[in-house]
């Protein structure tokens, strides 16, 4: 899941990407063009029981991104704006803001 808060004074957006439920995690990172796919960058936290994560993204802009899951699993969301296929032979999901 992704909530978008747009921030009226800047041209940047507060987005909270939310593991989704079905996804079995003992650790979890949101990777993409917005960090450059570091697979450390962007850890996402377990609160009552929920994977989440926020950052500021700037707006005007597409973001390709995943989840990676245990080290290993790759996962999209369920709620993205769109999916494009990546060299992996798998997709991203791709954020508009």
């Amino acid at each position: 899941m992704i909530i978008k808060k747009l921030i009226k004074s800047k041209p940047v957006a507060n987005i909270t990407f939310k593991l989704p439920s079905n996804i079995k995690a003992t650790k979890a990172f949101v990777v993409g063009e917005f960090n450059n796919w570091d697979t450390t960058a962007n850890p996402l936290r377990k609160t009552k029981g929920v994977w989440t994560t926020t950052l500021k993204l700037d707006t005007g802009k597409e973001y390709q991104f995943r989840y990676l899951v245990n080290d290993s699993e790759w996962h999209n969301d369920d709620a993205a704006d769109d999916y494009v296929s990546n060299d992996f032979g798998s997709k991203n999901s791709v954020i508009k803001l």
